[in-house]
């Protein structure tokens, strides 16, 4: 009898690749075999997938004042879905091909709060929708001094309009709890610092 349990699957034939749109992101439809659990290949199929930039977010925390900054943005994906597109989140922005992701994270807190990152601790990293986008996000926690943050930021050029607000955390972890923060990055952070808190503060305090 086959343990297809123990069954590790690692092969992927690309037949065809098509580029069906291209933009700011992009589209392509792939047509692939891979390799099945019981041994074998699969059937031809076709998948189409959403090719985007890998991506960083960062919760900021002040671990003195046991704070975290959150934004507030318009969101195009949520207009159809929510009683309100400006969402509750964490800063984030996209890796450039030079970048690393700790760049990004200190260049994406200065642009979209004004926060100076004294430290980062990485959380994780993970895929938010690999059933149709090969999108990767590095998910970090900043530290930071809330003393005086908050306002409105954003780049003009970019057409960012960001609202910054500080938040008690165990006020940012009701809101998760409430269903106020419905985005997964902003819900897996702040999940991931309520379990490691003390020993968060316990370094950075």
């Amino acid at each position: 009898m086959t343990d297809f349990a123990n069954a590790i699957p690692t092969a992927v034939d690309i037949v065809r690749r098509e580029q069906c749109y291209k933009g700011f992101y992009r589209l392509d439809r792939l047509h692939l075999r891979h390799e099945l659990f019981a041994g074998g290949m699969s059937r031809e199929i076709d998948r189409e997938l959403f090719v985007r930039h890998d991506a960083v977010c960062m919760l900021p925390y002040d671990p003195q004042r046991d704070e975290v900054v959150l934004i507030e943005q318009f969101r195009i994906g949520a207009l159809d879905k929510a009683v309100n597109p400006w969402l509750v989140e964490l800063v984030a922005g996209l890796i450039d091909k030079d970048e690393q992701p700790e760049e990004v994270a200190r260049r994406e807190a200065q642009e979209e709060a004004g926060l100076d990152i004294k430290a980062l601790w990485p959380m994780t990293r993970y895929f938010p929708s690999p059933g149709g986008s090969d999108e990767f996000v590095h998910l970090y926690l900043g530290r930071c001094s809330t003393e005086g943050v908050g306002g409105l930021h954003g780049l003009v050029e970019e057409a960012e309009d960001i609202r910054v607000t500080v938040w008690a955390f165990e006020d940012a972890l009701q809101a998760v709890r409430d269903g106020r923060i419905a985005n997964a990055a902003s819900i897996i952070a702040l999940q991931w610092l309520a379990l490691n808190r003390a020993e968060v503060r316990g370094l950075w305090s």
